[in-house]
């Protein structure tokens, strides 16, 4: 019969002193080999987890916190898990946070504002140290939330405006739209279309940098772009290009909001005999993974997602520390990346 797991609080949860005592140290020292192991000897470092997990301890962070007044819990507000541009922040941002000891909290919001502010009302309950949110467009009532609370939030994608008190991290998704858009008039092209799926805040900010460009080459036309709230995928790129075609025949040129729509353009101008980029240029945008292997490669925009991720928890941890970062709100930049659609 296996010996009993020893038992003494109230809820039947093993106490920090039970650990330390089967260690023969104290319990501050239990704490700091399990919070900062660097701190203890290295034969402390592996014998406290062991016996935590022989006596089945679990840290009480709640109690930490308390004692602290931190939670060591970063919040993460992002609208979607199967949208590579979110997975590679959120890389970019634990990988920084678990080298300085902070616990990464994800919610997601389903691309609805609404739904953002619901979550942020319910993770606040909480007292995480900081904020991460996307995007620089949010309900009155989350802004409301940032400036009252006072909890330190870093505003990702796109940048604020210099004056604001929060930090933020990411490029122009203007700039970015109208530098697509202008590489394809300058190819030659003349026809130009802009697809745009999702229709997200940023995806219609690049939109309408594409605008922009085509209007200052004299070369916008309104019938020459399709806008649709459906979920971008590779299926409903090639649908689109389809009705593109379809609608107007001498469209010989197109701006994707995302490259996903675009490789599947690549693929449906393949399969109908289109030539690429001799009769159709087309440009996507992110630079996912696979863009560069589509045939021919896809021209796009790259954008700097996990560096993204990485410079806002940094920022965060900066302000955490008690040194405000001298730069609050840092442009990374866009990267055009020319390949053989165009």
């Amino acid at each position: 019969m296996s010996a009993r797991k020893p038992r003494s609080t109230r809820d039947g949860r093993v106490t920090m002193q039970q650990v330390a005592r089967r260690a023969g140290v104290s319990a501050i020292t239990v704490s700091r080999a399990l919070r900062l192991p660097q701190k203890v000897a290295p034969a402390l470092r592996e014998r406290i987890p062991r016996i935590c997990q022989e006596l089945g301890y679990v840290p009480n962070h709640a109690a930490s916190a308390l004692a602290s007044a931190r939670s060591r819990n970063i919040v993460a507000l992002i609208p979607s898990l199967s949208n590579v541009v979110f997975v590679d922040i959120i890389a970019g941002i634990k990988e920084t946070l678990d080298a300085h000891d902070y616990h990464l909290l994800v919610g997601l919001t389903g691309y609805s504002l609404d739904a953002e502010e619901t979550l942020l009302r319910t993770y606040l309950q909480h007292s995480p140290d900081g904020l991460i949110l996307t995007g620089i467009d949010h309900t009155p009532g989350v802004w409301q939330l940032l400036a009252s609370v006072g909890v330190p939030t870093v505003h990702t994608i796109e940048t604020l405006d210099p004056a604001a008190t929060d930090l933020s991290v990411g490029f122009s998704q203007f700039d970015s739209g109208q530098a697509a858009c202008r590489h394809l008039a300058e190819r030659g092209y003349r026809r130009i279309g802009i697809i745009g799926a999702q229709l997200d805040p940023r995806s219609l900010r690049r939109c309408e940098g594409g605008r922009h460009a085509l209007r200052e080459a004299g070369l916008y036309d309104p019938a020459l772009e399709i806008m649709t709230p459906q979920k971008s995928s590779i299926a409903l790129g090639a649908e689109l290009l389809d009705q593109m075609v379809d609608r107007h025949p001498d469209c010989d040129g197109l701006f994707f909001c995302n490259d996903d729509l675009a490789q599947g353009a690549v693929f449906q101008c393949a399969r109908r005999g289109i030539a690429v980029p001799a009769r159709m240029g087309l440009v996507g945008f992110h630079d996912f993974p696979g863009t560069a292997w589509t045939t021919p490669p896809l021209s796009t925009i790259a954008t700097p997602r996990y560096q993204i991720g990485a410079t806002a928890a940094g920022l965060l941890l900066q302000q955490l520390a008690g040194n405000p970062p001298d730069q609050r709100h840092v442009d990374l930049g866009f990267t055009l990346v020319r390949r053989e659609t165009t």
